[in-house]
């Protein structure tokens, strides 16, 4: 019985799990409110939807639970380079959505390991990174501009003196207020030719596969 050590420690620290337990809860308030009411309300994507909100739920356990045996700056920094270029094995992430990741790991790891600051500071801090999406996502001064590839079947109208009649057409084929066109490949034995047309659209009309070259595998 004597080389038997109890500990002083107990075995639930009331303060302390009072702090985590309200730091998360900030945390995935705020997340909540960039991920439905900025980033859904658009994209309506839902599989990014989960993604962001159990990647946000990670990275602050991740870094809290890591800052009790006192993680290095580098840690820190090493887990934004992995999270920052995840590409997922079925398709390229856009822009966008790793835009959007990018925000949600910052804003995690902040209210994870920035225990020295106050709570006012650490709300403000939410509340800076909440109102700046908000007045990204709501700037309307430049046109949006969207690509799409399109194999056309009159190649008489891509000569340069006939521009003019090939955009009107397209226009009127196509409904879209199409204002530069690339001429790509031209297949004269099938009389078709691949275009790449810029045209302005509004974010809101904006698909997911307006880049796209080709069909993904896993959606064929």
């Amino acid at each position: 019985m004597d080389d038997l050590v109890f500990l002083d420690t107990p075995l639930v620290d009331v303060p302390s799990m009072s702090l985590m337990i309200f730091r998360f809860i900030l945390n995935t308030l705020f997340v909540f409110v960039l991920i439905h009411f900025f980033y859904y309300r658009k994209s309506r994507r839902l599989d990014y939807y989960f993604t962001f909100i159990l990647i946000s739920i990670s990275i602050f356990f991740l870094i809290y639970l890591l800052g009790s045996v006192k993680i290095k700056v580098g840690m820190a920094l090493g887990l934004f380079a992995i999270f920052g270029i995840i590409r997922y094995r079925t398709e390229t992430v856009p822009v966008r959505e790793m835009t959007y990741l990018f925000v949600i790991i910052s804003l995690s790891v902040i209210n994870a390991i920035a225990l020295n600051l106050s709570y006012s500071e650490i709300f403000a801090t939410n509340l800076i990174y909440v109102l700046s999406v908000w007045v990204v996502e709501s700037f309307r001064g430049v046109k949006h501009v969207s690509t799409k590839l399109i194999l056309y079947d009159r190649v008489d109208n891509i000569h340069p003196s006939q521009r003019e009649e090939l955009i009107e057409d397209l226009r009127k084929r196509t409904g879209l207020d199409i204002i530069k066109i690339e001429i790509g490949g031209i297949n004269f034995m099938q009389d078709t030719v691949m275009l790449k047309v810029f045209y302005v659209s509004k974010y809101e009309d904006k698909s997911s596969v307006d880049h796209l070259l080709k069909i993904p595998k896993n959606e064929r």
